[in-house]
Formats: structure tokens, sequence, C-alpha cells
């Protein structure tokens, strides 16, 4: 009896018995399993800086000559792999701003900091999981008999399981404002920089400061992430610190202290406002944060007591949610080029009308400058999902750069080069991304491993 073995095992049983198979899948367990690796051609060289002497050349000879890089992607539903190392930088950049490390000092501990979460307002009652005492509660429990004008009652019993698919659907579709939803998610990056601008004025009004000498003597700095709620709206995840003039280094004025950060932030999330354009097209609408506003404490050392969050757990949180985006809420993960194309969307009811409605306001003048439609994936959100302010720590950059410095160290001792001054002059360019079916499956097996990720 034969076998037939499917075609991406037989070029991989193929593949193994090439005499430069072993260099072969070293340069595809290198990338760790990324899902969707770039394509290099070219070559590089290390050269000594004080006699220009040749030293070591390098050129890909697997993989038809290329050299295999990971694609970076930062979202999980793209590539488990890569998003793992943007978590990881992600929770290391955050912590440093509440601990201390990766060169910001550890006085920073003892700068007051609160961890704030900024929400979307309601554009019409959803399906809910409320839960309290770990019990599950009902749904929406009001009067029986009452119903909106479509005949749809406002009350629902149920309690909701985590999975039931109808969480974040509206009670009745043709009730919610579907058009103030999507400008509010279209705006909701800058309310977050008009929220940052005037919680500077609040602080310093609260404490009796012009705004001219607050910045002399105070900064604030943040870093925050922005979640989707299963209703397909973005709400915001903030650690807000007081530092002195020059940032974590300089110590804050005697009156910084968290109460004063605590109810600043509180006062400015209930205040803040924008008016969105198309007034005259879709009626007016003055878009603000949602009542709910929670903001707790940080602590530095050992475990969060009472409303105080640890620094590592808060750290962790963000983290998390920085590699997710509008596919948590049952999004698509790619852009949207032609209206037919949300005909074959497998998307629920309640996310393709805020699709829908992205792409009809986004063809209407009054909306132009907000691109919904090239955000329409995204549900109308076209802001950074992960940001801080200048100040707050490191950077993302610095953290990348630090783990090529030790790869190139790491390089530089095999070559037997580390006694000597180097620089290495490369010329790549792009050739393609992606896997043939036999490295995808060798790729597939690396990542279901956790194999090694050598960047």
């Amino acid at each position: 009896m034969t076998t037939t073995l499917p075609k991406n095992v037989a070029a991989l049983v193929a593949a193994a018995s090439d005499p430069d198979f072993a260099a072969w899948r070293r340069s595809i367990v290198r990338l760790g399993g990324c899902t969707n690796p770039i394509h290099l051609v070219g070559g590089a060289t290390v050269f000594d800086t004080t006699t220009g002497e040749a030293l070591h050349t390098y050129a890909p000879t697997v993989y038809d000559g290329r050299l295999l890089t990971a694609c970076g992607n930062r979202r999980a539903s793209v590539c488990p792999t890569c998003s793992q190392v943007y978590r990881a930088d992600t929770y290391q950049l955050v912590r440093a701003g509440l601990v201390g490390g990766k060169n910001v000092t550890a006085a920073v501990s003892e700068h007051p900091r609160v961890f704030a979460t900024l929400t979307a307002p309601g554009f019409g009652p959803v399906h809910t999981r409320r839960e309290h005492d770990g019990r599950v509660r009902a749904c929406r429990p009001r009067r029986p008999g009452n119903r909106c004008p479509h005949g749809v009652p406002h009350a629902c019993h149920e309690r909701h399981s985590a999975d039931d698919p109808r969480l974040g659907e509206p009670l009745c579709p043709r009730c919610y404002d579907y058009a103030g939803a999507v400008l509010w998610q279209a705006h909701a990056g800058r309310l977050w920089h008009r929220f940052g601008l005037e919680l500077r004025r609040e602080v310093a009004r609260s404490v009796g400061l012009s705004r001219s000498r607050f910045g002399e003597v105070a900064r604030l700095s943040y870093a925050k992430v922005a979640e989707y709620q299963r209703r397909g709206l973005v709400h915001f995840h903030a650690v807000i610190r007081l530092d002195g003039p020059d940032g974590p280094d300089s110590p804050p004025p005697h009156w910084a202290t968290v109460p004063v950060l605590a109810e600043a932030v509180r006062a400015v999330a209930g205040r803040v406002r924008l008016t969105a354009p198309g007034g005259q097209i879709v009626g007016p609408r003055v878009l603000r944060f949602g009542p709910q506003v929670d903001v707790r404490p940080v602590s530095s050392h050992g475990t969060g007591a009472g409303e105080r969050l640890h620094s590592a757990a808060v750290a962790g949180y963000i983290a998390k949610y920085a590699t997710k985006g509008a596919e948590s809420a049952g999004a698509v993960d790619g852009r949207i080029h032609h209206a037919r194309d949300m005909v074959t969307l497998p998307v629920r009811a309640h996310v393709l009308r805020m699709i829908g409605t992205c792409w009809w306001l986004g063809a209407l003048p009054p909306f132009a400058s907000l691109g919904l439609r090239r955000w329409a994936h995204m549900l109308g959100y076209g802001g950074h999902f992960s940001s801080k302010s200048r100040r707050y720590s490191t950077t993302l950059t610095a953290l990348r750069q630090a783990r090529s410095n030790h790869l190139a160290e790491e390089q530089r001792a095999r070559l037997g080069l580390s006694d000597r001054p180097t620089v290495t002059v490369g010329q790549w360019r792009y050739a393609g991304r992606g896997y043939s079916p036999a490295v995808a499956l060798l790729a597939a097996s690396v990542r279901e491993g956790g194999g090694p990720h050598g960047r």
C-alpha cells in the first residue's frame, strides 16, 4: 500500500536530505516561528575601524540566498512570536517608569502616580455580562413592559456566559447611535490629547499655580494603551505620573501627591469635550469620555494593598493590551478596500454595522479628514494603540537597539573579534516575505514548541 504525503510534508522531507539542511533549519529556527518574515538579499562586511581591513564577509547561502528577518508585527492575531517580543518590550518600558531601570533612576518609584481607565460613553444599551461577588447577574434588569420605539424590550434578564455571541450586541440595533459611536471612535485619540492638556492645567489650578509656573516646577508623564471592548469601542488604560521639571530624574514639588493627581484626573475626564464635524448631516455630537472613570494609586514594592495596584501588575496589564487590536472586538485584521468586500466579512452584525457606518460617513466631505474608510477595519479608530510621553521612561527604539547590540556582540565573539574595533557595512534590499509550504510547516513546529527566538 502506497501512502502519499501532503505536499508541504513531502517538501520538508526532501529538504532534510539537502547537505545545507542544518544551516537552512537554523535560519528558520532563529526567527522563533515568525509567521510572515521579510526576505532580504545582499550581504555585509565587517571592517576594522583602525586599519580599514575587511575581517569578515557574510552573504546568505541558504533559502535561495536570502536573509529572513522577523516581521516585527505587534498584534498577536497576526504574529504570535513577534507580538511576544513587543509585549515584553512594552512591559519593560512601562515598569521602568514605575520602579526605575533602563537608564531611569529608581527614585521615580517615590513619585506620585495613578493607573487610570477612561471609557467610552454609551450609544445605546448592549448585552453585557455583569458579575458581583463571583456571581453572574442579569444582563439588564428592568421592569417588564418597557419597550423602545421599535418594540424591543428594554430589559434582558439573562445571565450571559463569557462566550455568549450576543455580548456587545445592541438590544435594538435601530435605536443604537452608530454615527455617534463611529465619530467618537474617530476622535478618541484627540480626546486623549485634549485630556492631557487639560490635566496639566487642572493640576496647576488645584495648587494655585499658573500654567507657565507649573512647567517650571513639575511635569506630567504617562504611558497608555487602548483596549477594544466587545461593543467595538476603545477605552484607555494609562499610568500617569507627576515628576519634577526635568522628568523622572528630578524630584516632584512638595505639593505633588497622589490625591492631587487622582482628583485632577477625575475632574478632567468628566469635563473634556470635542464637537464632532458633520452636525448638519447626522445631528450635533458633543464627544466626551464615559462616566465610568477608574483611578487607582500604584504601589512600588510588595503587593498592592487596598485600592493600590502593584507596579508589575500594571505593567503587565498595559503590555497585554498593547498586542491586541480591533480583532478582540470581532473585527478583521486587514484593511477594507472596496464596499463589496463587506459582503463576505466574517464578523457579527454589530461590527458590520460599525464598518458600514465608517464607509458611509467616510464618503461625505465633512468627514473626509477623519479617514473613516481607511480605518473602517478598526471600526473608525485610527489612533495609537500604545504610546507614552517623551520623558516617561526609555523608548522601544532604545530597547530594540540594546537587543541588536547584544546580538552583534555575540556575533563578534563567535568570529573572535571582541578585542578589535569594528564596524559592519551592509547592503540589503527587499525581496519579498512569507514562507514556502515546507518552511511554513517547520516554522509552525518551532512556534508551537516555543523554540528559540534569536533576535
